[in-house]
C-alpha cells in the first residue's frame, strides 16, 4: 500500500495542486504559484525515505509551503470581503494542504500526532490533497459555472464535510460518518452539475471526456467512502484501508482530481 499511496501523494503535490492553483484568480497567489515546486519536490521525496530526521526535514520544507499557501486565505478574504459559497470553497482549498503538510511531518518523524497511528497519518496526506484541496476547489468552480441552489449546496457542503471528517478524527467514528455523509452529498452534487451543466457547455470533445470521467468516478468512489465510514462506525463488513487506497484513493486521484483540473484548465484557456 505504501508505494501506491506515495505515488498518489506525488501526483497531488507535483501536478494537481500546482495546476489547481492556476485556476484560482488573484494576484496574491502569484508568488506561491512560482515557488510551489521548490516546496513540493522535497515533500514528494520524503515518503520514499525511511522515517528519520532527514525525511522529516524534507517533509518540513513541504509543510512550510502549505503554510504559506494557507496564509493566502486571509489575504484573499481581506481583498474580496466575500463569504459567498464559491469563495468559501476556494478558501477551504487554500487551507487544506496545510493539514496534509503537518501529517506528513509527524508521520515521517515517526510521531503519532494527537494519538493517530502512523498509517492513518500517512493516509491523511493524500486525503487532504484530494478530498481537501481538489474537491473544494472544483466545488467552487462548479458553483460559479452552474449558478443556482445546487451549486451553492456543493460549494458549502464539500468544505463542511471535509471539516466534519477532520473533526471526526478527534471525536468518534459516528462523527466521522456524519462528515462522510455531508462530503458525499456535496461531491455527488459536484458530479451531477459537472455532467449536466459544465460538460454540456464545452465544445471541446477532450474536455467533455475529462469532465464526464471525473463526474462518473465520483459516483463510485464516494460510495466506497460511505461504506468504509459506515463500517467503521457500526462494525459492519467494509473495505480494508489497502483496498480503499487502491480503489477510492486511486480513483479520486486519477479519475476525479487529475481529470478535473486538466478539464478546468482547458475551460479557462478557452475562455481567456
Amino acid at each position: 500500500m505504501s508505494v501506491l499511496v506515495n505515488l498518489i501523494v506525488m501526483l497531488g503535490m507535483l501536478v494537481v495542486v500546482p495546476t489547481g492553483l492556476r485556476l484560482i484568480d488573484g494576484d496574491e497567489l502569484t508568488s506561491i504559484r512560482r515557488t510551489w515546486l521548490l516546496f513540493a519536490v522535497p515533500g514528494a521525496v520524503a515518503p520514499w525515505l525511511p522515517r528519520s530526521a532527514s525525511a522529516a526535514a524534507l517533509a518540513g520544507v513541504y509543510a512550510l509551503g502549505t503554510l504559506a499557501l494557507a496564509l493566502q486565505a486571509p489575504r484573499r478574504l481581506s481583498r474580496t470581503r466575500s463569504f459567498a459559497p464559491a469563495e468559501i470553497a476556494v478558501l477551504t482549498a487554500l487551507a487544506a494542504p496545510s493539514v496534509a503538510g503537518l501529517a506528513l511531518v509527524a508521520e515521517r518523524s515517526g510521531h503519532e500526532l494527537f494519538g493517530f497511528s502512523l498509517p492513518i497519518l500517512a493516509l491523511t496526506v493524500p486525503h487532504f490533497h484530494f478530498a481537501g484541496f481538489t474537491a473544494a476547489l472544483v466545488a467552487g468552480l462548479v458553483c460559479r459555472a452552474a449558478a443556482g441552489p445546487a451549486g451553492r449546496f456543493a460549494a458549502l457542503s464539500v468544505p463542511l464535510g471535509t471539516l466534519l471528517v477532520l473533526g471526526g478524527y478527534f471525536v468518534d467514528d459516528w462523527a466521522e460518518l456524519l462528515g462522510a455523509l455531508v462530503l458525499t452529498a456535496g461531491m455527488w452534487a459536484v458530479a451531477l452539475l459537472t455532467w449536466r451543466d459544465v460538460r454540456t457547455g464545452s465544445r471541446d470533445r477532450f474536455t467533455r471526456m475529462l469532465l464526464a470521467v471525473s463526474a462518473a468516478v465520483l459516483g463510485a468512489t464516494m460510495l466506497l467512502a460511505l461504506s468504509w465510514a459506515l463500517g467503521e462506525a457500526t462494525g459492519l463488513p467494509h473495505p480494508t484501508l489497502t483496498w480503499m487506497a487502491a480503489t477510492h484513493g486511486l480513483g479520486n486521484a486519477l479519475g476525479f482530481a487529475l481529470c478535473s483540473v486538466l478539464a478546468w484548465r482547458q475551460l479557462k484557456e478557452k475562455a481567456a
